[in-house]
């Protein structure tokens, strides 16, 4: 119960601001109807709960699981059997993820199933397998990162000269929404137990981190793949955008409620039907360890459920309807405005920067703090989407405008910022893009280009995420030179 008190203060201070800044526009420039106002704040109090629940329950299940598995893998010391089971992980953990759900809904919805959800979420999740087992390789043969990042966006930008305008922001933000509460803490810590038994602990604590970074870029060209060899071009798509007039307040509650569980319950089935066949095969924990595991595993199940149906069911119509409301004010610069204080503190309600912050505070031994990284993360998230909302508003500006120089100077500096740090950044890019940012922030963003005149949903509404998991890359390795020349100083 300590433990879920002190989840609970933090997750709080989490939650707080963005509630209290949707309350701020209500009474200023975009007032909601009452039951939608109601919907929200109800929403808001079962973030807070669900998300203290599936911190404490990824404490106790997940990332013990991550951890025993990661070490077991690197034990056998068989290159094939760390292949073969990044790949089989790696499909059955994405192919789960709440997260890469809600984006393909969103995209089918928009495109009115010319794109059906199924078959992204499928072939993203053989893209994610894929480099999950590359990224175990690297580190179990200490392959540097910052080189093999540097081939995969290669890869990226080659494919993105055939890949359409559209797919560009689809592929690019699956990339985002792939790295979501559930995955994250699995990922994490299948590196952790990895990179663990190294003899080097230097080496070992640099290779904590990355393999989010690495497995994420599978979903990009995966998607860009299956659009160049598709040829799915020319696709535009609306929001049908209507205020919702329904004087219910708990139905839609109700109605996401079955829904979203069974998500969950697929997505953490094969977690835990892995768990007990390695411990019958190789873990041989004691009893008492196993029913700490599977209890973990339920918290995790109850907090995710009671967060997701906040967001859906509370958070993203309201998201939507503000985002129309004040792209329709005539004064375009208080999209940029809102979406700017949004970007600081959605990052904070994030599940996923919660489980990633704790952890580089632990393999750091405290040397890199968690609010020094939340700061950066949070003012690279502002920064992302007030400019996705300047790309929406100003048609002209496109995606790549931003995307290629952007990842050219990350990965420039990724050569000459310390090792650690380019992880961390390359991680964080894409834990930043969680379910806050894929419902909430995506909904205003798609409000927005409806609203505006000669946006279109499909080719401006998406590609925030992408903008999202693009800024930490670089605020995080801006961080990392700041600490190498302060240690330089300080003769560390």
């Amino acid at each position: 119960m300590n433990i879920l008190f002190e989840k609970l203060k933090e997750v709080i201070f989490s939650v707080l601001p963005i509630t209290v800044i949707v309350l701020i526009l209500h009474f200023s420039l975009t007032p909601l109807e009452t039951p939608q106002l109601i919907r929200f704040l109800l929403g808001a109090f079962l973030i807070i709960i669900g998300l203290s629940i599936f911190l404490v329950g990824v404490d106790k299940g997940i990332t013990p699981i991550g951890s025993l598995m990661g070490s077991t893998l690197t034990k056998t010391n068989k290159l094939w059997i760390v292949g073969v089971a990044g790949l089989i992980l790696g499909f059955f953990i994405s192919i789960a993820e709440p997260d890469l759900h809600i984006l393909a809904g969103q995209v089918d919805f928009v495109t009115g199933g010319v794109i059906p959800k199924f078959t992204i979420v499928a072939i993203v999740s053989i893209g994610i397998a894929v480099l999950l087992a590359l990224g175990l390789i690297r580190i179990v043969y200490n392959i540097p990162l910052y080189k093999l990042l540097t081939i995969c966006y290669l890869i990226v930008f080659a494919l993105a000269v055939f890949t359409s305008p559209e797919f560009i922001a689809i592929s690019f933000d699956a990339s985002g929404a792939t790295t979501g509460a559930l995955t994250v803490p699995f990922i994490l810590a299948l590196a952790l137990g990895v990179s663990a038994l190294k003899k080097n602990s230097k080496a070992s604590e640099e290779d904590s981190f990355g393999l989010v970074a690495i497995t994420s870029v599978g979903a990009i060209i995966a998607l860009m793949t299956m659009n160049i060899i598709a040829g799915t071009d020319e696709i535009s798509g609306s929001l049908e955008y209507n205020v919702s007039h329904s004087a219910s307040i708990i139905a839609p509650f109700i109605h996401e409620l079955p829904i979203i569980a069974g998500e969950i319950i697929l997505a953490l089935a094969p977690i835990l039907i892995l768990f007990l066949v390695f411990q019958v095969i190789s873990f041989k924990l004691p009893r008492k360890s196993v029913y700490k595991i599977i209890k973990g595993i339920v918290y995790t199940f109850s907090g995710l459920v009671l967060f997701l149906v906040g967001v859906n069911a509370g958070f993203m119509d309201v998201g939507s309807v503000v985002g129309y409301s004040i792209a329709s004010l005539e004064n375009k610069s208080y999209v940029v405005i809102i979406g700017f204080i949004l970007g600081l503190v959605t990052i904070l309600a994030e599940p996923a920067v919660h489980v990633l912050t704790r952890q580089i505070e632990d393999v750091t031994s405290g040397y890199v703090k968690r609010k020094v990284v939340l700061f950066a993360l949070s003012l690279g998230v502002g920064v992302a989407i007030a400019l996705s909302m300047i790309r929406i508003i100003i048609v002209e500006v496109q995606l790549w405008h931003y995307l290629l120089p952007g990842y050219i100077i990350a990965l420039a500096m990724s050569y000459f910022v310390p090792k650690l740090f380019v992880g961390i950044a390359f991680d964080s890019g894409g834990v930043a893009s969680g379910p806050m940012t894929a419902t909430f922030i995506l909904a205003f963003a798609q409000g927005v280009a409806e609203a505006i005149e000669g946006a279109d949903v499909l080719r401006e509404g998406f590609g925030m995420i992408s903008m999202v998991a693009l800024t930490p890359l670089i605020a995080l390795q801006i961080l990392g030179i700041i600490f190498k020349i302060k240690s330089a100083k300080g003769g560390v």
